[in-house]
């Protein structure tokens, strides 16, 4: 039996192709807000790192009504890093919208999270975005869709898709790109008609799987996800089915449902409604609440398994302490499993010394997601280099391979490729579409793009767009070449001084600026050869008596290289931290002392022989 007076969908986008700003519209059209609230743009975009990168995190529901209809939304995350939130959202959807750019067409995330849906055999709604762009091509961007649906094995059913023409940012949505169609009416008709409302058991006994989690300071940890079948009500015990133990007679505190933005607290709510409880301990992302004289729990979410890791250190740097809220062991630690209870896709290992854990996760930028996000809340700690995570089958080393989908100018098709196939990278396309630029498809281990994007957008001056989609495990590729440059040591503590900097002018770039305090192991800039150099970066102009009409000429310096903590991590070597605290973002050697890394370089080198 199906509820016609629920649907649940997910919209599905590649980062900047609309979607947040497509849910502004149809909460506005909706009635959501009054006609004199002040909305802010991309209202589902609330953490500020997502403001900040323009892109969805986090993933989100919120939920409309048209005409007597509840229309839940779950607004998805792009990105195949943050694939632990997409593989949740769709366990709570009964169909999808695919929202793609009227230009750009289908890009390889949208791919991500559609071969997800695809795989759960949900309808999909076509959404061409932006088609109001002076250089929108809809019928190429539809028929690229089509052949993406191929490509991914949709069934004839799913290929049927109903295709709608929208442009979000002024609130309108068209059945046919040219009708007269003035508000988004068209896309929730298409939404009620096209995507079924939930199926649910009649008579069937209360399941509740839990999909995310929250936290309120009012009433604890918050459980949102979908009741499949039954009713939840307050002052009734319940089994909370966990992966390893059940909890029995437990008792809910609050039942709320979705209104807009905000929850509302209710007494009852019935199955196919997305919904939030509280009152529950020890609860985790899987866990079924369910009937206590007939339990039923459901099968739990399965996710890829991570395919990078980091070691998160306690900061041991002569600096420790100055600017950080949160500092021990016992700190970053509860961080991490507080973490690991809200995301899925991460996982905290312990490690034989007291001081350092190994955190695993998707890909680079959840990492330093994860990582901006500790820091904002005052959290001081170093992290090392990334590191691809490896499986042992019969034998035989495996390890994780990326598509990597490049957009460049023709004249930089060259050094690309050749850039690439020095980290084992295959080419497996080449789209010249004759209009200066060229599409090209890699086949890379994913230890070869570690640190490759800062070095791809140097050698492509800025100009080249760079994706990349997990594609499963293959054979160990060999030796793989990283940084060939070395790094700028400071030999000592003190301040760096513009006399000093002046004399590293030809040694390479600085990433520091002239007075910034350092200490002995921190990395100051990037060599331009081979090796490590130390210097003395706080070394003063010795003053005389003697006076000479150039000896004062004034210092004229090039701007230091600033990094941003993406490029940090990308930068550093095997023997490299990035220190991170809330004001600062530091380079430094894992050893500080310079006698102790020459004895241990010359301990490596005669093991080798």
């Amino acid at each position: 039996m199906r509820k016609d007076n629920i649907r649940n969908i997910a919209i599905i986008a590649h980062v900047d192709h609309g979607k947040t700003t497509l849910v502004d519209g149809m909460l506005k059209q909706s009635g959501t807000f009054r006609d004199n609230q002040v909305v802010e743009e991309r209202i589902m975009d609330s953490m500020d790192l997502e403001r900040e990168r323009g892109i969805t995190i986090l993933a989100k529901n919120t939920s409309v009504y048209y005409n007597g209809v509840k229309i839940n939304i779950v607004d998805t995350p792009g990105h195949a890093d943050f694939g632990g939130e997409v593989e949740r959202s769709l366990n709570m959807v009964d169909g999808a919208l695919l929202l793609v750019d009227a230009s750009e067409g289908p890009l390889p995330q949208t791919r991500f999270v559609l071969k997800k849906a695809l795989a759960r055999k949900i309808p999909i709604i076509l959404v061409i975005n932006k088609i109001d762009r002076s250089d929108a091509r809809i019928d190429e961007v539809i028929q690229e869709v089509y052949d993406l649906f191929i490509d991914l094995d949709a069934t004839d059913e799913q290929i049927e898709f109903k295709i709608l023409y929208t442009n979000a940012k002024a609130g309108i949505a068209h059945y046919d790109s040219n009708d007269n169609s003035t508000d988004l009416r068209p896309l929730f008709d298409t939404i009620i008609s096209e995507i079924p409302g939930p199926e649910i058991i009649e008579g069937e006994v209360t399941q509740f799987l839990v999909t995310n989690l929250d936290y309120d300071n009012y009433v604890g940890q918050i459980a949102v996800g979908r009741l499949e079948n039954g009713t939840l009500e307050m002052n009734k015990f319940y089994i909370l089915c966990g992966k390893e133990e059940n909890q029995k007679n437990v008792k809910l505190t609050a039942i709320y449902t979705f209104e807009g933005l905000n929850r509302r607290q209710t007494n009852k709510v019935e199955a196919g409604d997305i919904i939030a409880i509280a009152g529950l301990s020890n609860i985790k992302i899987g866990d079924t609440l369910t009937d206590l004289e007939n339990p039923k729990p459901l099968s739990r979410i399965s996710i890829d398994e991570p395919t990078l890791s980091m070691i998160f250190y306690v900061n041991d740097s002569p600096m420790a302490g100055r600017d950080g809220k949160f500092l021990t062991a016992r700190h970053i630690k509860e961080r991490l499993e507080k973490e690991m209870l809200r995301n899925i896709s991460i996982e905290v290992q312990p490690l034989d010394r007291a001081d350092a854990f190994e955190v695993r996760g998707r890909g680079e930028l959840q990492m330093a997601i994860l990582i901006e996000t500790m820091r904002r809340e005052g959290y001081e700690f170093a992290v090392s280099k990334p590191k691809v995570i490896t499986k042992i089958e019969d034998s035989i080393t495996y390890e994780p391979v990326e598509k990597v989908f490049i957009d460049v100018p023709e004249e930089f098709v060259g050094i690309v490729t050749e850039k690439i196939s020095q980290r084992k990278g295959i080419m497996t396309n080449l789209i010249n579409n004759g209009g200066g630029r060229v599409d090209i498809e890699f086949r890379v281990p994913s230890r070869g793009l570690i640190g490759f994007r800062s070095q791809f957008l140097m050698d492509t001056r800025g100009t080249g767009i760079m994706n990349t989609l997990t594609d499963g495990f293959i054979p160990w590729a060999g030796p793989i070449p990283q940084r060939t440059s070395g790094a700028i040591v400071a030999d000592r503590a003190g301040r760096a001084t513009a006399y000093a900097a002046f004399a590293m002018e030809d040694r390479g770039d600085l990433i520091i600026d002239v007075g910034t305090e350092v200490y002995s192991g921190m990395i100051i800039g990037e060599r331009n050869k081979p090796g490590d150099l130390l210097v003395n970066i706080t070394k003063e102009k010795k003053l005389t008596n003697m006076r000479s009409s150039t000896s004062d000429t004034t210092v004229v310096l090039h701007p230091p290289r600033k990094l941003s903590l993406d490029q940090m991590i990308e930068f550093i070597a095997e023997d490299e931290l990035v220190e991170i605290t809330p004001v600062n973002l530091r380079l430094r050697k894992m050893e500080l002392d310079h006698n102790k890394r020459k004895k241990d370089a010359r301990l490596e080198e005669n093991s080798n022989l």
